[in-house]
């Protein structure tokens, strides 16, 4: 899943989010759980699940952006790409992957390893179609509620030109 968006302005009309920083927090969360399955490791999970809920709760304290924006962008690493966008579907949709993650970790601690690591690999899964493909399903289920008027999903998406 994602989060992330990097909010480089207020203006409603006119809100920014660097999609390089999303893309990154992605790679991260996606190594790193892939890692946490080849050494079955539920200390990895911990951290991405970690990661993932505090970065959602408190977007500056987003450890894999922070990465990203302090040593990978000013490296000329990754190349910003500030799109108009709203954050707040970016950052459901990692705080949902957190979520699962975590539940993951609570199949792994309880002995399910089976239902444990197909959650985590859910959220990998889904993280790699928005990092490869572009699609953020929950940015979808974002969209999705806030069509439906579920309150809390106050954004529609922006329209372009």
């Amino acid at each position: 899943m994602t989060f992330g968006a990097q909010i480089m302005t207020t203006n409603s009309s006119n809100r920014l989010v660097d999609h390089s920083a999303i893309r990154v927090n992605q790679s991260f969360i996606i190594g790193l759980l892939i890692l946490a399955f080849v050494l079955s490791s539920p200390l990895i999970v911990a951290f991405v699940a970690g990661v993932m809920l505090v970065g959602t709760a408190w977007p500056k304290l987003a450890l894999f952006q922070a990465l990203y924006r302090r040593l990978l962008k000013p490296a000329n690493l990754v190349k910003p790409h500030v799109m108009v966008d709203n954050p707040e579907p970016h950052r459901f949709a990692q705080g949902f992957g957190g979520i699962v993650v975590t539940l993951g970790l609570i199949a792994l601690l309880a002995g399910q390893s089976v239902a444990g690591w197909a959650l985590v690999w859910l959220v990998v899964a889904l993280a790699a179609l928005n990092l490869f493909v572009g699609f953020c399903a929950g940015c979808f289920v974002y969209y999705q509620l806030n069509r439906l008027g579920v309150p809390g999903f106050r954004y529609s998406p922006i329209r372009q030109g």
